[in-house]
C-alpha cells in the first residue's frame, strides 16, 4: 500500500460524502421503514431511525420539512420517507435527509376516513343545532374507556377533585383493536339506558390512526347520535380528530379536557358563593340602615310624639267632608224640585182642564161620544154634551151657522 496515499480521517469521510452526494439515485431516494429512537429536538428539527427487519439508517428532519409533514411521527410507527442520502462528517457516519415523510398504508384510510365523513355529514349527523347542552351540576357521568388505561386514572381524579358530589359510573370498554367498536357501542347503549346517568363520557388516550380507528367507525357514530344523554368524545391528543368527534355533542381535546368539560370546579363555586354571599351581606346591612334612618326621620315626627294629632285631624276632615256632602245633596234636591215645578206647570197648561179653566169647552155627540170639532160634525136636532170646568151641559142642536169664507 503506498504511504503516501494516506488519508485523515476527516479526508476519508469526506470524500466518502462527495461520492453519495454525487450519486443521482441517492439524491432522490424513498424509504419505508419502522420509525425508532425518534427526538424532537426543541429546535424544531426531527431526529430518528428508519430500520427493518435487517438493518437501520439515521434520519433527520429540519424544521421547515417537518412542520409540513401534517402528523407527528413517533416510535414504533410505520412511514414511507423520502430525500437524499449524504454523510454527517462530524459522526462519520450516513443518513437520511428527509424532505417528505407520510405514513405507510395509511392513505387508504385517510380515503375511507374522508368519505364517511362527507356521508354522515350530508345526513345531518354533525349538524350543530342537534347537539345538547351538558348539564351544569352533573348528578352521575358515565364514563366508557377502558378500565385500566391512564384516560380513566385521569377522568377519575379530575372530576373527583374538581367536583365531588358528582358520582362516576365506569363502562369497561375495549378501545383498541378489532373488537373495540362493538364495545364501545355496547357501553354507549348500556349507560343510556341507566335514569340515574345525566352525561356520558367516552373515549381513550391518543395513539396513531390505526390506533384510534375504532373512533371512525360508522356504527361508533350511529351509536353516539342515537343516544338518549349528551355525549362527551375525548379521543385522543388535541391534533387527533375522529368522527366521533363531529358526532358528539361536545369535543374534548384529551380526556383530561372532558374531565374539566363536564364537571364545574368547586373552588371556583364557592368563590362564587362567597362573593355573592358577601354582596348579599352589604345589601342587606345597607337595607337595614335606609330602614333605620327612615324610622329616625318618622320617630321624630310630632304626629308620632302626639298621635291624637292625627286622630283630631281627621275628624275635622270628616266634618268638612260631611258639611260638603249635605250641601252638594241640598243644591242637588232643590235644583231637581225646580225642574220638576217647571215640568209640572208646563204640562198643566197642556192638559184639556186647563184649556177648560181658560173659558173654552170640549163638544162631543151623545150619540157616539166622538169630539165636534166643526159644524158638518153635528146634525141639527142631535143631542151634544159640552164639558166645561164643573161638569157637562146637555144640549141639542137647533141651527148650525158654517163660518164664512
Amino acid at each position: 500500500m503506498d504511504q503516501s496515499q494516506t488519508l485523515t480521517v476527516s479526508e476519508l469521510t469526506k470524500y466518502v460524502k462527495d461520492l453519495l452526494d454525487a450519486d443521482a439515485v441517492l439524491q432522490q431516494v424513498v424509504v419505508r421503514g419502522e420509525v425508532s429512537n425518534f427526538t424532537h429536538h426543541r429546535s424544531g428539527h426531527l431526529y430518528f431511525s428508519l430500520k427493518d427487519n435487517d438493518s437501520q439508517i439515521r434520519c433527520v428532519c429540519f424544521r421547515g420539512a417537518a412542520q409540513g409533514l401534517g402528523f407527528e411521527p413517533e416510535a414504533g410507527m410505520q412511514v414511507i420517507a423520502g430525500g437524499n442520502v449524504t454523510v454527517y462528517e462530524r459522526a462519520g457516519q450516513y443518513q437520511l435527509i428527509v424532505r417528505f415523510m407520510r405514513p405507510d398504508g395509511l392513505g387508504d384510510l385517510h380515503a375511507k376516513l374522508q368519505e364517511l365523513k362527507d356521508k354522515l355529514e350530508a345526513e345531518g349527523l354533525f349538524e350543530v343545532s342537534r347537539k345538547r347542552a351538558l348539564p351544569r351540576f352533573p348528578g352521575t357521568i358515565g364514563i366508557c374507556t377502558s378500565p385500566t388505561g391512564a384516560a380513566i386514572r385521569d377522568l377519575t381524579s379530575i372530576i373527583s377533585r374538581r367536583y365531588p358530589l358528582a358520582a362516576i359510573v365506569v363502562f369497561p370498554t375495549i378501545v383498541q383493536g378489532e373488537q373495540a367498536a362493538p364495545s364501545i357501542i355496547n357501553s354507549l347503549r348500556a349507560a343510556g339506558t341507566r335514569d340515574d346517568i345525566d352525561v356520558i363520557i367516552v373515549g381513550r388516550g391518543g395513539g396513531s390512526l390505526e390506533d384510534l380507528w375504532a373512533f371512525n367507525e360508522e356504527a361508533v357514530a350511529r351509536a353516539i347520535f342515537a343516544s338518549p344523554k349528551p355525549v362527551i368524545s375525548a379521543v385522543g391528543h388535541e391534533t387527533d380528530f375522529t368522527i366521533a368527534d363531529f358526532v358528539a355533542d361536545a369535543r374534548a381535546a384529551t380526556p383530561s379536557a372532558a374531565a374539566e368539560m363536564v364537571v364545574p370546579d368547586q373552588r371556583e363555586l364557592l368563590a362564587q358563593l362567597d362573593t355573592d354571599a358577601q354582596r348579599l351581606h352589604a345589601g342587606l346591612q345597607s337595607s337595614l340602615q335606609a330602614k333605620q334612618a327612615q324610622l329616625q326621620r318618622l320617630s321624630e315626627r310630632p304626629v308620632l310624639a302626639r298621635p291624637q294629632m292625627l286622630i283630631e285631624s281627621a275628624q275635622q276632615r270628616l266634618d268638612e267632608l260631611t258639611a260638603n256632602i249635605y250641601r252638594y245633596w241640598q243644591a242637588l234636591t232643590d235644583a231637581r224640585r225646580n225642574r220638576f215645578e217647571k215640568s209640572a206647570a208646563a204640562l198643566g197648561a197642556l192638559s184639556p182642564m186647563g184649556v177648560l179653566q181658560r173659558g173654552y169647552a170640549i163638544c162631543h155627540r151623545l150619540r157616539d161620544d166622538g169630539l165636534v170639532t166643526t159644524v158638518s160634525a153635528v146634525q141639527p136636532g142631535e143631542d151634544m154634551a159640552v164639558a166645561v170646568t164643573d161638569g157637562e151641559i146637555l144640549t141639542e142642536v137647533t141651527q148650525l151657522q158654517p163660518q164664512q169664507p
